[in-house]
């Protein structure tokens, strides 16, 4: 398959999103769950994934991981979409009709993933 423009931007988006964690580290530790431990260390974790998936997208050698590593990892972040919808406090202020369309969103970027395949 030919590396389309779109794939690059899927990339891009990773990329972007995970070198936000480190840009905007609270941010992400106030949406954490609170039954998750260690708040700091996955948001760290989450950029890290975020950056290499994006990164691995680009290559022929490692996409297909890439791919179901992004699907993975988008299904772990439904938690914490899930989790915002539970209470006021932890929606961060974001309206609920947008948490809501959040999680349809999340299948939307899982195909999008998928499609590479």
């Amino acid at each position: 398959m030919n590396n389309p423009w779109h794939l690059y931007l899927m990339a891009t988006i990773y990329v972007i999103a995970g070198i936000m964690h480190f840009i905007k580290p609270k941010i992400y530790m106030r949406i954490m769950p609170k039954y998750l431990p260690n708040h700091k260390l996955l948001v760290i974790l989450s950029g890290f994934a975020e950056i290499i998936l994006g990164l691995a997208l680009c290559f022929d050698k490692t996409r297909i991981l890439a791919i179901y590593g992004i699907i993975a990892m988008l299904l772990v972040f439904l938690l914490v979409h899930f989790y915002m919808l539970s209470s006021e406090k932890a929606s961060a202020g974001i309206p609920k009709w947008i948490l809501i369309l959040r999680l349809p969103l999340q299948l939307v970027l899982m195909a999008w993933a998928y499609y590479y395949i």
